[in-house]
């Protein structure tokens, strides 16, 4: 069977889903939309911006001058931690529960024209620090079952603001997707007594051909039932459960495979990479999470250039997810591409 020639199908076992591959589309020719996606260029401090250092939010409270990350309550968040508890249960048909959580924004830099692909490595190790503390101390709360840890970066991705920035919702129940991650793993530890993603790992370093990056503690690799065009899933050697549980030596493992991974998304179309990423942890209501397997999943929407994007539409919507691009081809693509940042030596380069 020629995999890179004919269409099949490929097991997600995180949730137990199928993809539809289909690599010889990509030989038809687009005349799909194109997107205009110009050169990002912005100061470092934006007087209009309601994150940066010293200016005034949406919601009407002042930024402190802070001079790396910076963590607030979202002035309009989507959960709220305070409310009377509800249910509607009409025949079990119509049914709605109150859900109550905590919605927090993270400045990344108090510098309005960086990314985590432009900012030194030391500025990203203050992230994922800032990550873990916010994980550590959501989490610690009786009401809070799931703490969710994500960044939507680039306008195609509805990121409304480029100042760099991320979330963190922390919500009453387990996610949609969190809960069927957490059932597929349950269910293979207790068939094999190992992480299903420490055994996942085994295999695709053994193959190596879906390998982005790594280092002595971190694997970025596209995983081989990716969906999204570069879809890649950043997995950490050491089965650990959540970000409690990593030494100081592995957070900053964490930041430099991440710096390595987003280098390389924008050096792949040669522009500020859009992506929606977040980690997936287990939940934090003390109970026994042996089986999971912390991890992050980065999904960006660009198929072949900076103009072609590829959302989940129609068949993808209504039937299952579809790829032209395979796995193999996608990894390979971004293999190739250098480790440094295009604009090094620019204005607006690699920087704190």
């Amino acid at each position: 069977m020629q995999w890179e020639e004919r269409p099949h199908k490929r097991l997600n076992p995180l949730i137990n889903e199928w993809v539809l591959v289909s690599p010889h589309r990509l030989k038809r020719p687009w005349q799909g939309k194109v997107e205009d996606l110009p050169e990002e260029t912005r100061p470092a401090h934006d007087p209009t911006c309601y994150l940066c250092p010293g200016n005034v939010r949406a919601g009407g409270h002042v930024n402190p001058a802070y001079e790396e990350t910076f963590v607030f309550d979202n002035d309009f968040a989507a959960l709220l931690p305070e409310g009377e508890d509800g249910e509607f249960n009409q025949d079990d048909l119509l049914v709605a529960r109150t859900e109550r959580g905590i919605c927090r924004v993270i400045c990344f830099s108090p510098r309005h024209d960086l990314t985590l692909a432009r900012m030194d490595l030391e500025a990203v190790e203050g992230v994922v620090d800032a990550w873990t503390e916010q994980f550590a101390e959501l989490g610690a709360r009786p009401e809070i079952r799931y703490v969710q840890i994500f960044e939507n970066r680039g306008a195609l991705m509805g990121c409304s603001n480029p100042h760099p920035h991320g979330q963190i919702w922390a919500t009453q129940t387990v996610p949609t997707e969190a809960e069927k991650e957490d059932r597929a793993q349950r269910e293979w530890y207790k068939k094999n007594s190992s992480t299903m993603l420490g055994d996942y790992l085994e295999r695709e370093l053994a193959a190596g051909e879906r390998l982005v990056c790594r280092n002595a503690h971190w694997v970025a690799l596209v995983p081989f039932w990716a969906k999204w065009p570069f879809e890649t899933i950043v997995i950490p050697a050491r089965p650990v459960a959540d970000m409690n549980q990593l030494s100081s030596e592995e957070r900053g493992a964490l930041a430099d495979v991440l710096q390595q991974l987003t280098i390389r998304y924008d050096n792949l179309f040669r522009i500020s990479f859009p992506y929606s990423m977040g980690f997936h942890q287990a939940p934090t209501d003390g109970g026994n999470y042996s089986h999971w397997h912390m991890h992050a999943h980065f999904y960006p929407p660009l198929l072949r250039s900076a103009t072609v994007q590829k959302f989940m539409v129609g068949f993808e919507m209504l039937g299952w997810p579809q790829r032209d691009i395979t796995p193999e081809t996608a990894a390979a693509r971004l293999r190739e591409v250098s480790g440094i940042h295009y604009s090094a030596g620019k204005t607006g380069g690699v920087s704190k």
